[in-house]
């Protein structure tokens, strides 16, 4: 790396070694440089990241740093994730630091993932201003940060098939929940380790000088106003971490992509778009059961599986759509032809699907997941489930999918238009809060300002 001159402001981003936390953190860089050019972003990323990415485009004041992998890259995050969880927060430390050490201009600021609890420590041992960055909804980082009642009223663990439908109203900031739709109750040796590193983290967060969310005030009021009575430090609401303002200045060829040729040509609102995450899938069995409902419902389709994935469900689904393995999401979703999103309900898909005025299916299976489908079909009513049940690994059948997807697909029908009308009025507050004046441009100019001014007042 190339020593920039000592007068910008040096912002040091350090995301979790993910896919969903990668993107929304390096968006949020590329919307900071764009208020001011004389902010220097440094991302670090591991070897095997700076690998899949380095070579994107990405404006000329943000540039990456590398430190090793943490865990090697035959045992993989899917292959065994409780051994890459624990690397990540237990081998990263030394050699950000180390990395530390070699920068210059200094760090003004270091901009870290929530999660990895261990930039806080460094930080405050150099003195260093330190900002949060939660890369899901502020609903679920209340439940996180109030955990602790869960089990005072003696719902963890939990019996999901026993106590699932029963609703939980004492997290603040949170409507009622159904028990099943939080994260991490049922005590198993797996979850309990998951648990104790996210607790950890929440430890570490008083500690903190800022706080960000990449959510929309507007949907999530009472959850953030709760978090800012809580925390001493500012907390900031900047808008779904998306590369919206791409899609002001660019357009796309669609001669280069055969799928949008082929969207091109279907009638409007016609398609289901599915997509279930970039890391973890569902079982094989639940996948063919998926495949074979959408055949028979007759529904086109665009279907987003991973290569081993995407062969095997070519076969079963029939000739209505097609099935990739990448896609650009954010254009596709924003597509005349696209009329619904079969989503795992991560918090950057939500995102996407909310800019773009999509109504979900919700599919949730992880973590964040069911609060967040929670939201969707119940606090903004711009969804429906796919699995009614309240177990996560409840096979649902094909006859119970293809019905869903004819339902959810009918345009003509009452609660498909509600569904669609909603859909397009909270797309409304999204583009209202992110437009100058909006909630969440107040916010990041905010933040703005604010690094700015570390960076003056350095002696």
């Amino acid at each position: 790396m190339e020593n920039p001159p000592t007068t910008v402001c040096h912002v040091v981003a350090m995301p979790y070694p993910g896919r969903g936390h990668i993107n929304p953190l390096i968006n949020f860089c590329k919307l900071l440089v764009s208020k001011n050019p004389d902010i220097l972003v440094t991302i670090v990323l591991t070897e095997e990241w700076l690998g899949f990415i380095g070579s994107e485009p990405r404006p000329h004041n943000i540039r990456f740093g590398s430190i090793p992998n943490v865990i090697p890259s035959e045992v993989g995050r899917a292959n065994d994730f409780l051994a890459f969880l624990e690397a990540v927060m237990t081998k990263m430390e030394a050699p950000f630091e180390q990395l530390l050490d070699r920068l210059q201009p200094p760090p003004t600021i270091i901009l870290y993932d929530t999660y990895l609890f261990w930039v806080v420590a460094v930080a405050n041992r150099r003195s260093i201003p330190v900002a949060s960055f939660w890369t899901t909804s502020a609903s679920f980082f209340s439940v996180l940060q109030h955990y602790h009642l869960l089990e005072q009223h003696g719902h963890y663990p939990l019996n999901v098939l026993e106590n699932g439908e029963n609703r939980v109203d004492y997290i603040p900031g949170v409507s009622p929940t159904r028990l099943a739709d939080f994260p991490l109750t049922d005590g198993s040796w797996r979850v309990r380790q998951m648990l104790q590193w996210a607790l950890k983290a929440f430890q570490w967060v008083p500690k903190v000088q800022y706080m960000l969310f990449p959510s929309i005030y507007e949907l999530e009021p009472e959850a953030i106003d709760v978090l800012k009575a809580e925390f001493s430090m500012p907390i900031y609401s900047i808008g779904p971490a998306l590369p919206y303002s791409n899609l002001k200045h660019t357009t796309i060829n669609h001669n280069d992509s055969t799928y949008f040729q082929w969207l091109d040509n279907q009638p409007s609102a016609s398609v289901l778009y599915i997509s279930h995450g970039s890391f973890l899938s569902t079982s094989r069995a639940q996948m063919e059961e998926m495949a074979a409902g959408l055949r028979e419902s007759g529904v086109r389709f665009l279907w987003v599986a991973r290569g081993s994935e995407a062969s095997r469900l070519k076969e079963i689904c029939g000739n209505m759509g097609l099935v990739l393995g990448w896609c650009d999401q954010l254009r596709v979703l924003r597509h005349g032809a696209i009329g619904g999103f079969w989503s795992h309900c991560g918090w950057n898909s939500i995102g996407e699907g909310v800019f773009s005025g999509i109504p979900f299916l919700t599919f949730p299976m992880f973590m964040d997941q069911p609060v967040n489908g929670k939201m969707i079909v119940e606090d903004w009513k711009v969804g429906w489930r796919v699995r009614n049940g309240v177990k996560l690994d409840t096979l649902v059948g094909k006859d119970e999918i293809c019905g869903v997807l004819k339902k959810f697909m009918d345009l003509d029908s009452v609660e498909g238009r509600d569904v669609r009308k909603r859909a397009r009025e909270v797309q409304q507050i999204c583009v209202e809060a992110i437009a100058n004046g909006g909630s969440c441009e107040v916010n990041i100019n905010a933040f703005v300002r604010d690094v700015l001014h570390l960076h003056n007042a350095k002696p």
